[in-house]
């Protein structure tokens, strides 16, 4: 251990507000009420100066583009990571290959999406917190039920500057007959803007075309976000709900 990670004070579960405690809102509400962020806070423990447990998780899913990127992560650049050390990466480690592995074992684990707030809480829960503007593409399967998700853009996200045959490119690959797009703004603000509601456009249609259903959009902002589906944007008209 480095002299700076013997200065860190550690903020324990204990020490936080009884309505922030994970592991206090696992007991009474069970684990699907949790973030992303809140459940590896349980798993981490404590945090670090100047940062509470969750504000470590969920910092840890910004720098690494969410739960698909931490489990890329190999095992030292974890380790170096503030705030974390070998016990704790080994931690994390183990639990994302656990998830790993029981979603090969039993695919109807797996979370299915019937609302726009199962999208949001698969793939959008921990993007309220980026200072940038992302793309992200959530890849399902015949029954909605969630198989990866994928970062495509970073930075300013319209019309103009996504190409269409990206968002499909891994569900063309996959072979996966459905998607949900979600991009944040970080403003704050999920109101959908008129280029987000031309990217949607062109998305159902070139979905039509490969045989690859846009389940949604979602906007994302600050503890909220917008369904363009259940605004009537962007999706024709007699299409009022995601495919079940």
């Amino acid at each position: 251990m480095t002299g700076e990670e013997r200065s860190f004070y550690h903020l324990t579960m204990r020490e936080m507000p009884p309505d922030e405690r994970p592991r206090e809102k696992l007991r009474l509400r069970g684990a699907a009420a949790l973030t992303n962020a809140e459940l590896l806070a349980i798993i981490l423990n404590t945090g670090v100066r100047g940062e509470t447990v969750v504000d470590v998780a969920t910092r840890l899913l910004v720098e690494h583009d969410g739960l698909p990127g931490l489990a890329r992560t190999d095992f030292d650049e974890l380790c170096r990571a503030r705030g974390l050390g070998e016990a704790k990466a080994a931690k994390l480690k183990a639990a994302l290959e656990l998830g790993r592995r029981l979603s090969v074992a039993q695919p109807e684990a797996r979370p299915q999406v019937r609302t726009p707030e199962d999208i949001y809480a698969i793939a959008g829960s921990d993007m309220v917190a980026l200072d940038q503007e992302q793309l992200r593409v959530l890849l399902l399967d015949t029954k909605n039920r969630a198989l990866r998700t994928v970062t495509l853009y970073q930075g300013s996200v319209n019309s103009a500057q996504v190409r269409v045959a990206e968002v499909f490119r891994d569900a063309v690959r996959l072979n996966a007959p459905a998607i949900a797009v979600l991009h944040n703004h970080p403003s704050g603000d999920p109101t959908p803007s008129s280029a987000d509601v031309a990217l949607t456009v062109e998305l159902v249609r070139a979905g039509q075309l490969l045989g690859i259903d846009l389940l949604d959009h979602l906007v994302v902002g600050h503890n909220q976000f917008r369904s363009l589906r259940r605004l009537g944007l962007g999706f024709p008209s007699a299409t009022t709900a995601p495919r079940r």
